[in-house]
C-alpha cells in the first residue's frame, strides 16, 4: 500500500485569487488541480498559469468532461495539464477520445453510476477515478459514512486508483485507514485556513502517519 498523494482543489471563481491560493501552498503538494469552477470562469489561461508556476508538479484540469472529449482534452493537454476529468455519465467513446490527448484520465463518480459502468471504464483503459462527497451533499447534512467506504474498497479491488474528496480535514483521513487511497483531495480546508502551508503539511503529516507503516 503506497503513501496516498495529496492535492489541492484551485476552486476559485478568480483567477487572481487561485494564483494567490496555489502561490500559498503549492509547493507543499503533489499535484494541483484548476477546479471546475475556476475552469468555467477563466478557461485553459488557469491551466497555463499553474504550469507556467509549477513545471515539475502534476496538473489537473477538472473539467467534468461529458462531451467531446478529444477536443476538450486537447485543449487541457495544450494548455499544459497532465491530467483532466471526466464525468461519469459521459459515454465510452468520449473517454477514449479524451484518453488519446491527456496522459491519464479520472472519472468523476456522481449520481447513480454502478460497478457495472465502473467494469466497462476498466475495460475502455481507464485506470483512475474520484470518489465524491459533492459539495451539495455536504451542505444538505451527508458524511462519510461505511456505504462510501466499502464503494471506495470495492473500486481499489477492481483495480482502480481512486482519489477521494468531499469536505476532507485533516481529522477525516482516519476514517480512511486500511484502504489504498491514491490521492487525498482538498480545497477549502487547506486553501482557507489561517496558514495554508501549514495545514498541508499537517494533511501531509497525518498521511505518513497513517499509511507510512
Amino acid at each position: 500500500m503506497g503513501l496516498p498523494n495529496l492535492q489541492i482543489a484551485l476552486d476559485n471563481s478568480i483567477l487572481s485569487e487561485a494564483l494567490s491560493s496555489v502561490l500559498a501552498v503549492g509547493h507543499e503538494v503533489d499535484i494541483i488541480e484548476a477546479g471546475t469552477i475556476l475552469c468555467l470562469a477563466e478557461g485553459m489561461e488557469a491551466v497555463r498559469c499553474l504550469r507556467a508556476l509549477y513545471p515539475e508538479k502534476i496538473i489537473l484540469a477538472d473539467t467534468k468532461c461529458a462531451d467531446a472529449g478529444g477536443t476538450v482534452a486537447r485543449n487541457c493537454a495544450d494548455a499544459g495539464a497532465d491530467w483532466m476529468t471526466v464525468i461519469c455519465s459521459a459515454t465510452i467513446p468520449t473517454m477514449k477520445a479524451a484518453m488519446k490527448e491527456v496522459r491519464d484520465l479520472q472519472v468523476e463518480l456522481y449520481g447513480d453510476w454502478t460497478f457495472e459502468h465502473a467494469l466497462a471504464w476498466k475495460e475502455a483503459g481507464l485506470s483512475q477515478v474520484i470518489y465524491h462527497q459533492s459539495r451539495d451533499a455536504l451542505l444538505a447534512g451527508e458524511t462519510w459514512g461505511e456505504k462510501d467506504l466499502n464503494k471506495i474498497r470495492k473500486l481499489v479491488e477492481m483495480g482502480f486508483k481512486v482519489s477521494v474528496t468531499g469536505g476532507l480535514e485533516v481529522d477525516t483521513l482516519a476514517l480512511f485507514k486500511g484502504i489504498d487511497v491514491y490521492t487525498f483531495i482538498a480545497g477549502r480546508g487547506i486553501r482557507e485556513a489561517a496558514d495554508p502551508a501549514q495545514a498541508a503539511r499537517e494533511f501531509k503529516a497525518e498521511i505518513a502517519r497513517i499509511w507510512g507503516n
